[in-house]
């Protein structure tokens, strides 16, 4: 079994890019430079994944990746005896997206046969070869554009995708995934470090995540500006060509129709009840009584990937700011991933 030598590797690809991102660009030796070489092509190929969500995300697994962690997460499972070949369809809407998909299959020592997103097919390619020179050669993985062989399926998609994948992967063992998306529920009472941290919540990734918030409850009274004041410090991701035209599009037509909505020039809120609302556009409803937004969320919750407000109020929340720092127990759609491995 070549799990010690796998975790090992892992943590070892956790300080190597932790000492990449310490590192002053003037200092890069020629393996940084390489390292850097990949983001500046991922950027390329997805103008979305800019240098700084980039490292954003690699930070966020570096955090992750140490030896305690990794250990406390596998510890409840059972490694699988005789090893799986599992199909692996990636999502490629923000950066890594499918890695945590791609650490749990190995690591339940199955062999994942990987159909990269042509959104995101740099980086990911670039860590496992990282994390199989980490691990003495320990990693077994394939990359496939079209999956024929696989004893299981994991899929990331659409609505309109997902459904095609539960026909086509009909008689196989499968996780397929649909859209989600994730809501803040305001108390009223929130500090301008929280309405901030709110903010990451929002726009990380532009907020082109399944865990980014889109749909917004706040209190009766609750005075729009203070979110917008508190907004400020994403302002740039107006400077940003594919945001600013969503932004310009959607503008353009709640004016045409005209639709009552607020606007801070990078940003607009809409008092309206879907659930998902377009980039660039912060979806909201006033609430008087939390009971009506638990109702809204119990007849949402298969779209509902995450919840941020405080604790009191009595929602299975996380606390603000950390919509884009899930942990490795922290399974998309809530579908404990691990469990689904070792019975295949």
């Amino acid at each position: 079994m070549n799990i010690e030598k796998q975790i090992s590797g892992l943590c070892k690809l956790s300080t190597y890019i932790k000492e990449f991102l310490h590192k002053n660009p003037a200092d890069f030796n020629e393996e940084d430079e390489r390292f850097s070489a990949v983001l500046r092509r991922s950027q390329i190929e997805n103008s979305w994944f800019t240098i700084e969500n980039q490292k954003f995300a690699l930070k966020q697994w570096a955090d992750l990746l140490t030896e305690t962690q990794l250990k406390k997460w596998l510890a409840g499972y059972q490694v699988a005896k005789t090893p799986k070949k599992v199909g692996l369809i990636l999502a490629g809407n923000i950066p890594l997206v499918g890695f945590h998909d791609v650490i749990s299959v190995i690591l339940s020592q199955h062999v994942p046969v990987i159909k990269l997103s042509s959104k995101d097919k740099t980086m990911l390619p670039f860590l496992l070869g990282k994390w199989n020179e980490f691990s003495d050669g320990k990693i077994q993985y394939e990359f496939a554009e079209r999956l024929t062989d696989f004893d299981a399926v994991i899929a990331t998609g659409s609505n309109n995708t997902a459904r095609y994948l539960e026909y086509y992967f009909k008689d196989s063992l499968s996780i397929i995934r649909k859209n989600r998306t994730s809501v803040a529920v305001l108390k009223g009472d929130e500090t301008i470090e929280e309405l901030q941290l709110l903010a990451e919540d929002i726009f990380r990734y532009f907020g082109l995540g399944c865990r980014n918030v889109t749909r917004l409850f706040i209190p009766q009274d609750f005075l729009i500006d203070k979110i917008f004041e508190n907004f400020l410090h994403f302002k740039e991701v107006i400077n940003h060509n594919k945001y600013a035209n969503n932004y310009e599009y959607n503008r353009a037509v709640y004016l045409l129709n005209a639709e009552r909505f607020w606007d801070n020039n990078f940003v607009m809120l809409k008092e309206d009840e879907a659930l998902f609302s377009p980039l660039s556009v912060l979806n909201f409803s006033r609430y008087s009584d939390i009971e009506e937004v638990k109702s809204f969320i119990a007849e949402n919750e298969s779209s509902i990937q995450a919840i941020v407000a405080k604790p009191e109020l009595g929602l299975d929340s996380i606390n603000f700011g950390e919509a884009q720092n899930p942990g490795l127990a922290t399974y998309a759609d809530k579908v404990d991933t691990m469990r689904f491995l070792e019975v295949i």
